[in-house]
């Protein structure tokens, strides 16, 4: 704020002079983010005079003043200017103007817009002409500019970098602000919208530029997750229209046949007979399928009924397949989708996600942090689901699985999957994603299983394992050793050397060496306080031990490296 005139400043600010007005502006971005300042320009009344310029004037001066009015934002200032003129001002910048510089100022202050209702109420927030915040604030101007998605999804497609990270913190901003709106129903619906309007394809298409768009990128991914555990903490209740539409187009998808039989009704009539397996023969445990979405909740339900859209000739020819089988050996087909489902959501961790995660990530400074946090293949979760399911069925028919197996199956798909995702890049394509998981067989992951059951043993028991091998270790030298001393203390016959004889008299053959004969004996025996090692040699084994006064040769005995050779200390010959 140094040798800076405010009241000039505001002065300048409504000079009819453009020039002035622009140098003015341009200055005013430098200094406004100063709370001091900011308080200082207010109460010359410059806030005033800024709204005129954001709401009338255009090219750099419209820019500039964008500029310095989210700054002023962002320091809590200026909230009772903020009112639905300004608002549709800015929205309709979005939509209509093709330049960068106005675009990046105008998102910021959309961003600061829709943020502000997390940050708690203030004074300010609850005097501010514009009554609310958040999502709610824009639908007024979304209704007058019904394209305003479609354009800031069209943003990400920007060459501007900068323009880009401003465009998806606003989406970030929509998104967080929808999920987290207990009393907004509507947020499904603008989810979806986002979708269709290539939200996803639009960022994957982004995800090169990680160093310049690593923030607002890795709040989008922890978004993903709120919103993934938002969904599957929807229960699944076929009163509600939307799933039970979603039910009616699993079983019409199927292509399920038309029974002829019939049954007379009460009045006479007749009515249809319902089929006994309806369900069943989908690959559900039972007739009430609702109930087995309580793990994966509305999450399974989308992901099986995005399989079956996308796959529908698969769908309908799979089912006639396990249909010729018998019923043990068929794979449950939803059963395995929601497995999968499941596998995906644990495997993402999904649930150690928050709506603030991404503002860890702002202490990742290296590139190879950034690289490691951030996972676009979550982004490819249909994808990822429609593979693992396909892979899932593979598994089965390869290994001949039957309906009790189905757990054994379903954890060699999450091997496969931990282990194809976790070794997969940034980088990666979910093209080459899918064909690994296609490609890996069942005895590479009977494989993989026995190294990971192997190092959680390791992991939870190595250290005693190890201490226990040890001790049984020491105690068996210990045994042999005590073993072979009282051995020596009984006293007890060695060949000291061989001979080979033929049986017939003539030379030696292969088989005579298979039998050799002692030409000579050596008799020892252990001193009975184990110090000296007493023995003689002997032409012949005799039937009756020789006593000690017998043997006249003897060496110290070295007890302490006494090993399992128990002459092998002796020197000379053996």
């Amino acid at each position: 704020m140094e040798q800076v005139n405010v009241r000039e400043l505001v002065d300048r600010l409504s000079s009819p002079q453009d020039g002035l007005r622009k140098k003015a502006a341009f200055g005013l971005q430098s200094h406004i983010g100063d709370p001091s300042f900011a308080d200082v320009f207010i109460a010359e009344g410059g806030l005033v005079r800024l709204r005129l310029l954001v709401l009338e004037s255009n090219g750099n001066t419209l820019a500039y003043s964008l500029t310095s009015f989210s700054k002023l934002l962002e320091v809590d200032k200026g909230w009772d200017y903020v009112n639905q003129e300004l608002v549709e001002r800015v929205v309709e910048l979005v939509v209509t103007h093709p330049l960068v510089n106005i675009l990046r100022g105008a998102m910021s202050i959309l961003v600061a817009i829709v943020s502000h209702s997390q940050h708690g109420s203030s004074s300010e927030h609850i005097a501010s002409p514009l009554g609310t915040f958040g999502f709610r604030a824009l639908k007024p101007a979304l209704a007058v500019y019904p394209e305003f998605l479609e354009m800031l999804v069209s943003r990400l497609s920007s060459a501007d970098h900068a323009l880009c990270a401003n465009a998806l913190q606003l989406i970030n901003s929509l998104m967080r602000d929808a999920m987290t709106d207990e009393s907004d129903l509507e947020w499904p619906k603008f989810i979806r919208r986002l979708q269709d309007l290539g939200v996803i394809k639009a960022i994957l298409m982004q995800s090169s530029a990680l160093q310049d768009l690593a923030h607002p990128l890795l709040e989008f991914q922890a978004l993903t997750k709120v919103l993934l555990r938002k969904w599957r903490d929807v229960p699944v209740d076929q009163e509600k229209p939307e799933h039970r539409r979603a039910l009616k187009g699993l079983h019409l998808a199927s292509n399920p046949e038309k029974h002829d039989k019939t049954d007379t009704a009460p009045d006479g009539g007749k009515k249809s007979r319902h089929n006994p397996e309806k369900w069943r023969r989908l690959g559900f445990d039972t007739e009430s399928p609702a109930s087995e979405f309580d793990d994966v909740g509305f999450l399974g339900m989308m992901d099986l009924t995005d399989y079956v859209r996308r796959h529908e000739d698969g769908y309908q020819k799979l089912l006639l397949e396990q249909a010729t089988r018998p019923s043990e050996q068929r794979c449950p087909i939803a059963k395995a989708s929601l497995a999968v489902t499941l596998i995906l959501y644990d495997h993402f961790e999904v649930d150690k996600s928050d709506v603030e995660d991404a503002k860890s990530y702002l202490v990742l400074e290296s590139r190879s942090s950034l690289e490691h946090a951030f996972r676009p293949l979550l982004l490819q979760w249909s994808r990822l689901h429609t593979a693992g399911l396909q892979a899932f069925l593979r598994l089965w028919k390869s290994t001949g699985a039957q309906i009790d197996d189905f757990e054994k199956v379903e954890d060699l798909v999450r091997i496969l999957i931990d282990h194809v995702l976790g070794q997969a890049g940034r980088t990666k394509d979910v093209r080459e994603v899918e064909d690994e998981l296609s490609e890996v067989d069942h005895s590479r992951l009977r494989a993989l299983q026995m190294e990971l059951l192997e190092q959680a043993y390791e992991h939870a028991w190595g250290h005693h394992l190890r201490q226990v091998r040890e001790e049984l270790k020491h105690e068996a030298f210990q045994f042999v050793r005590e073993q072979r001393i009282r051995c020596l203390l009984r006293g007890h016959w060695f060949p000291r050397s061989m001979e080979y004889k033929s049986d017939r008299g003539g030379p030696v053959t292969k088989q005579d060496l298979k039998r050799p004969s002692a030409s000579s004996w050596r008799y020892m025996r252990l001193s009975h306080n184990r110090r000296y090692l007493h023995y003689a040699d002997f032409d012949t084994k005799g039937e009756d031990e020789p006593g000690l006064e017998v043997l006249h040769e003897k060496c110290i005995y070295p007890i302490y490296l006494y090993s399992f050779a128990p002459y092998s200390f002796l020197p000379g010959e053996v």
